[in-house]
């Protein structure tokens, strides 16, 4: 098969996890194309993403690598087979490739904890807040465009409702709360929002008042997306240019501490719901 011009996230992660083994086993690329019987550029095109690689390759190099790990070696045979489109390629070519990436890396994940601080998680936002948001966007989108990201921003939702739904988590503070995107009323319907979604065995909740004081990092949104095995686990930051996203096990670890320290700050899931329902009282 030809090479893709611009692989996924998920197809580069395939290939980094591919070229991990390799390197830990302490192999060369040379003895990966011996072993598949094709050259060595290909291999190089492989672990970049760029080029496919069939569930049954996976198995041999994992196999002649010595990962003993069956179900790291599944879920990387998983992410090699051939799927039909999912719903998210309907918008390639009409939306950044990055907003792409996190909704094949939510679709996959087994759970998803968030931290937010300038806007509500967008798992969470309503139809009306996400017009709000992207409306204020540099430069300006077109409504077509903003539209466009509405009804996949909504789609995106599907994996809290779903009948295998994932596991979220959202540490989501006060200034977010509080900040009217598209007035009082789109932010009232939002509040609202929360309140009912939240109630939902799958989803909690929490509230960072701004009494728990100063915060670590740089305020950017972080999501930690969960993989089918810990060794695939991804953390995407929202940044002014689109999103970024990492695996590196320094960095996993440093966005972790800071959603543990989130965590230890917030309010409970009862009070944060009561937090909430006094803002829309107010």
């Amino acid at each position: 098969m030809p090479p893709r011009s611009t692989p996924t996230e998920r197809q580069k992660r395939l290939g980094a996890e591919l070229k991990r083994m390799r390197t830990e086993a302490g192999e060369t690329t040379e003895f990966a194309a011996r072993l598949l019987g094709i050259d060595r550029t290909r291999i190089a095109n492989m672990e970049a993403g760029i080029r496919i690689i069939t569930p049954e390759r996976v198995r041999t190099l994992a196999c002649n690598y010595d990962v003993r790990d069956d179900t790291y070696v599944d879920a990387l045979v998983a992410m090699a087979e051939s799927r039909p489109k999912d719903w998210w390629e309907t918008y390639r070519g009409q939306l950044p490739a990055g907003l792409l990436d996190i909704a094949e890396l939510e679709w996959h994940s087994t759970g998803i904890r968030t931290g937010a601080f300038l806007h509500v998680p967008g798992l969470l936002q309503t139809d009306g807040y996400v017009r709000a948001v992207c409306g204020a966007a540099l430069p300006p989108l077109s409504p077509h465009e903003i539209e466009l990201r509405v009804a996949m921003r909504m789609q995106r939702q599907q994996v809290l409702h779903r009948a295998s739904p994932v596991t979220y988590t959202a540490y989501v503070h006060e200034a977010a709360l509080r900040i009217e995107f598209g007035g009082v009323k789109v932010m009232r319907t939002q509040l609202e929002h929360l309140c009912d979604v939240g109630q939902q065995a799958n989803v909690d909740i929490r509230v960072l008042p701004f009494a728990s004081g100063a915060f670590p990092g740089a305020g950017q949104t972080i999501c930690d997306i969960r993989g089918v095995v810990p060794q695939l686990d991804t953390i995407q930051l929202d940044t002014a240019h689109g999103p970024g996203f990492t695996h590196a096990p320094a960095q996993l670890d440093k966005y972790r501490s800071q959603l543990d320290w989130m965590e230890s700050v917030s309010l409970d899931t009862s009070a944060s719901r009561d937090f909430i329902l006094a803002l829309i009282a107010a």
